[in-house]
């Protein structure tokens, strides 16, 4: 008989599942849970957006389009990050359409990473990006950023970090699951260590929208900076298009080219109708993110305020919608209070080291939920400390 297993391939084989996906799995299948585990925006994606899409279809627009993506969307994104975070990109040529942002880091890792290249990743972070660095053969290298930093990266830990073999930077800011942003301060800190290397970064800025009291400045606007940085971002997160599937990527002329010719094969193009509906988006979708956001910063302060009622400690997020309170108080791995959690009081939560080692000690919380399911969670997790802690 053959044995199939034997056939996997090693390095895929060996990636742990993504631990936030176990969570919502399990939720799934029960009753009455309340999930804060997924960050995936409760509100449904602007009329204007929906409508422009399902006009696409009435109007027969069902074809592939060019690998690169629609030039009209190229040149949408191409306005939208001008107009608001003061960048310059060619839709032709440095600009690339992608299924979400995950696709776009994906292909940015398969462009630039072989064998024996090291990715520095500043964790906690998104549980993507050492797995796609391992299945391109290079080497992941974390670098732990602390509460104390307000989980930035600081420019001697990214200093100590670097090697003769490191070759790209992974840029997680606003952060996921922290909600730690770099300030322009901070920012040309990093850039001046950058400066002398030739070491690309990969910058995420999927939450770029999602900041709160200090707007976000992308790495890329830096003198210098543009021309070694890939910037990814998507719909999903400001416009609340997590199912429409669709993501950019913007850099150099020959990143974006090697990235296209994967994305070619691999993909071919992403779907026609997500494409319309994020021109509709991009052009006319600034009132909306400031609807969202305000209400994202409501649900902030009121989850930060329960956690730090309940007797835990809780870095005040400045971007994305997530908050990482410490569980630390209560004696049990992140692991162990997420799965009591879930058993005992029917709350789900991520646990922090599913975002890396440096997580461990704290969990992950979204408050892209309603403010009633926010309260009750908190009632519920209150229960649960108090029962635990030490």
């Amino acid at each position: 008989m053959m044995n199939i297993e034997s056939m996997l391939n090693s390095r895929a084989a060996q990636i742990p599942p993504s631990g936030i996906r176990k969570f919502f799995d399990i939720v799934a299948s029960r009753k009455d849970a309340i999930s804060l585990g997924v960050g995936e925006p409760d509100f449904v994606t602007p009329w204007h957006i929906r409508d422009a899409g399902i006009y696409s279809l009435e109007r027969g627009h069902t074809y592939y389009t060019s690998n690169a993506g629609m030039l009209q969307l190229r040149q949408s994104v191409a306005n939208y990050l001008s107009r608001r975070f003061h960048l310059s990109y060619d839709p032709n040529g440095e600009i690339l359409i992608t299924v979400g942002g995950s696709e776009a880091i994906d292909l940015a890792v398969r462009s630039l990473i072989g064998p024996g290249d090291e990715v520095l990743v500043p964790q906690p972070s998104f549980v993507c990006y050492s797995p796609c660095v391992t299945l391109a053969g290079g080497t992941p290298v974390p670098i732990v950023t602390k509460e104390e930093d307000e989980f930035r990266l600081t420019a001697d830990a990214l200093r100590s970090a670097i090697t003769p073999k490191t070759k790209l930077l992974v840029f997680p800011f606003p952060n996921n699951p922290t909600g730690g942003i770099m300030e322009k301060e901070h920012l040309l800190e990093i850039a001046e260590v950058l400066k002398d290397t030739d070491i690309l970064v990969l910058s995420d800025e999927i939450y770029a929208e999602l900041t709160y009291g200090a707007q976000h400045v992308s790495i890329a606007s830096l003198p210098g900076m543009q021309e070694r940085t890939i910037l990814v971002s998507g719909f999903s997160k400001a416009y609340a298009m997590t199912g429409w599937r669709l993501g950019y990527a913007c850099g150099p002329k020959p990143v974006i080219g090697l990235m296209t010719k994967i994305h070619q094969y691999a993909i071919m193009s992403t779907p026609t109708t997500s494409q319309y509906a994020a021109i509709e988006a991009l052009d006319h979708g600034d009132e909306d993110i400031a609807l969202m956001r305000e209400e994202y910063n409501h649900r902030r302060r009121l989850m930060v305020e329960g956690f730090r009622n309940m007797g835990l400690s809780c870095f005040e997020p400045k971007g994305a919608f997530y908050v990482f309170p410490s569980i630390k108080e209560t004696g049990l791995s992140s692991t162990e209070f997420a799965e009591k959690l879930l058993d005992e009081e029917n709350v789900a939560v991520v646990p922090g080291d599913a975002f890396g080692k440096s997580g461990e000690g704290f969990i992950r919380c979204s408050y892209a939920y309603s403010v009633k399911n926010i309260t009750e969670a908190l009632s519920r997790i209150e229960r649960f400390v108090k029962r635990h802690l030490k």
